[in-house]
This record gives C-alpha cells, sequence and structure tokens, in this order.
C-alpha cells in the first residue's frame, strides 16, 4: 500500500533584502521606479489535471535573453517592431521571429492601428514572472558566494 503525503499550502512572500530593509531603503527597478510588494499569500499545491504542457510551452517561450528584453519593453509600454528592432539592435526579421513566439504563448497581444501594429503584453502578471524570477536568481547568486 502506497501511503499519499498530504500537501500543505507553503507561503510565498515576497519582500525586500535584508541589506536594503536594514538601510531603510525602498525598492527599485532600474527605471528608479518603487518595486511593488505582495503580501504574503498561500501557493497551493497544483490541482489534479493541471495542464503543465501548456506551463511548459509558456516558459519556454520566456527562455530566451532577447525575448525576456521584449517583455521587460512591452510592461512599460506598447512598441512597434521596428521600436523594438532600435532598442534591442537585432535585426527586424528576429524581432518578428520573437514577437510571434511570444504571441503564440499567449504573452503578447497586437493592436493595428493605420499601417502600424503596436505590441504589448497580453497579461500584467507576465512581468510579475519575470520579477519572481530575477529574485529568485538573486538570491541564489548571494547564497552561492
Amino acid at each position: 500500500m502506497t501511503m499519499r503525503r498530504e500537501a500543505t499550502p507553503r507561503t510565498h512572500v515576497r519582500s525586500r533584502s535584508a541589506a536594503a530593509t536594514a538601510a531603510g531603503v525602498e525598492p527599485i527597478d532600474a527605471d528608479g521606479a518603487p518595486v511593488a510588494e505582495h503580501p504574503a499569500q498561500a501557493c497551493e499545491p497544483p490541482a489534479v489535471g493541471h495542464d503543465h504542457a501548456a506551463v511548459a510551452r509558456l516558459l519556454h517561450a520566456l527562455a530566451e535573453p532577447h525575448r525576456l528584453s521584449m517583455v521587460h519593453l512591452l510592461a512599460r509600454a506598447e512598441h512597434r517592431v521596428v521600436d523594438l528592432t532600435s532598442e534591442l539592435g537585432l535585426a527586424q526579421s528576429t524581432v518578428s521571429v520573437h514577437l510571434a513566439t511570444l504571441r503564440d504563448a499567449g504573452l503578447v497581444d497586437v493592436r493595428r492601428e493605420g499601417r502600424s501594429s503596436w505590441y504589448r503584453l497580453a497579461r500584467p502578471e507576465v512581468a510579475h514572472i519575470l520579477a519572481d524570477a530575477e529574485r529568485v536568481v538573486e538570491a541564489t547568486r548571494g547564497g552561492a558566494r
């Protein structure tokens, strides 16, 4: 007989770094804007039938540095392909392929205005995924020293 262990909710807390707390400094992002902190929230275990394949597709779409840069830019404002090409120093065809990947994953929407196409994040949660991932990277780098 196999015993099944009962899953217990874990608490997910986004907090300021210890150094920032000690110094009494509010966290800011790369642009100098205050970083919004979220209250502690329970992270429930995935429900039966959770679509891991869909989550893997989403994470795969984010698993490329240029696409992450695009997501950062799109989190701030809508951009055209020509704007992203200029900002990132990439070829137009490369930017278009990356945007198609992000659109296929449901991460980016497009709005047509005349002959221009304006790209934006489909969901604000995408920016939070990136921010959380960056915090994990920062925390693991800090612990590895």
